[in-house]
């Protein structure tokens, strides 16, 4: 039981970096039309979008705005890396 539990574990990682590689490769790297351009501005300025705003993207999407370092060509990239 012990082999099948690593062999578990180990599938898990490799499934999850090769998932995790594939967002990064193919999501947008700026803002695009509809409500994503609006949840971008609203969420690096902390400001409410519409109702009803989801505070909690609005929060954690700051964080990762943070990981652009002042950067305005990365934000975006950032916030959808989200």
């Amino acid at each position: 039981m012990n082999s099948f539990n690593r062999w578990n574990k180990i599938l898990g990682w490799i499934t999850f970096a090769i998932a995790l590689a594939t967002y990064t490769i193919t999501m947008e790297k700026t803002g695009s039309l509809w409500d994503c351009g609006e949840f971008l501005s609203c969420t690096f300025k902390l400001q409410v979008a519409h109702p009803p705003g989801a505070p909690f993207y609005m929060i954690v999407g700051k964080i990762f705005s943070l990981f652009a370092f002042g950067d305005p060509a990365k934000l975006a990239m950032m916030i959808n890396l989200l």
